[in-house]
């Protein structure tokens, strides 16, 4: 007789292979940069040595998303501005800076689930990466992340000076946004125009299960306090 499953320990199976397979893809990471190094570091060519530093470093900034990424292990309260400036480093420093795209965060601390932060995290993360596909070509350009508490909600704006027309299909990365963006019980609004693209996302800091201080859903940019941040 088969074991039926209920769905509680499925999903606790599922969070337990992601988190193996996670586990696994870091020390791949780990193993890669490790060679690359050491190929480095025995080559007498400075121009291989040169290509190959820059081959590491380049793994070093993907590991570093990576690692970002990782679904966490608890659901802790954290410093959500903290933890997106992490992120939007190592995407700057593996996605970004060879192409001469400039990633600016302007950001005001305040604490999040850190479930809820691994979430937002995938999505910046993937239209980020859509921006830096799509919008801009070799000459480069910016790309600006706005995330901001608005009482019981959170605002996060991702916005660029690109092309502004979305060049590309809807496929799969947008799949991830839709999924994201239902997760958090949040709105999304994407417009594309002459001067970029602007995403606005806007989710309850908490789920639905624990209680919120308003149920009033902000419908601009926070009026508190900004700090701009730009990604080195």
């Amino acid at each position: 007789m088969s074991k039926i499953v209920a769905p509680a320990e499925s999903r606790l199976d599922g969070r337990l292979l992601l988190r193996e397979l996670t586990h696994r893809v870091n020390n791949e990471l780990a193993a890669a940069i490790g060679m690359v190094s050491i190929s480095a570091a025995r080559s007498c060519d400075p121009e291989v040595k040169s290509l190959l530093a820059a081959v590491a470093d380049r793994l070093h900034g993907y590991a570093e998303v990576h690692q970002s990424l990782t679904m966490p292990a608890h659901d802790e309260h954290i410093d959500a501005a903290a933890y997106l400036r992490r992120l939007c480093r190592s995407i700057s420093r593996s996605k970004l800076d060879t192409r001469g795209i400039a990633l600016d965060l302007v950001e005001r601390p305040f604490l999040m689930g850190a479930e809820r932060c691994w979430r937002l995290g995938m999505m910046i993360c993937e239209i980020i990466t859509n921006s830096a596909r799509h919008a801009f070509d070799e000459s480069g350009g910016k790309i600006t992340v706005e995330l901001q508490p608005v009482g019981a909600f959170v605002s996060c704006i991702v916005a660029d000076n690109g092309r502004g027309a979305p060049a590309y299909r809807a496929g799969h990365g947008s799949s991830i946004i839709r999924a994201v963006v239902d997760s958090l019980e949040g709105t999304l609004d994407q417009n594309f125009g002459p001067c970029g693209a602007v995403t606005t996302l806007i989710f309850p800091v908490e789920p639905a299960t624990r209680p919120a201080k308003s149920l009033r859903r902000p419908t601009s940019r926070s009026a508190g306090i900004s700090m701009p941040v730009t990604i080195p």
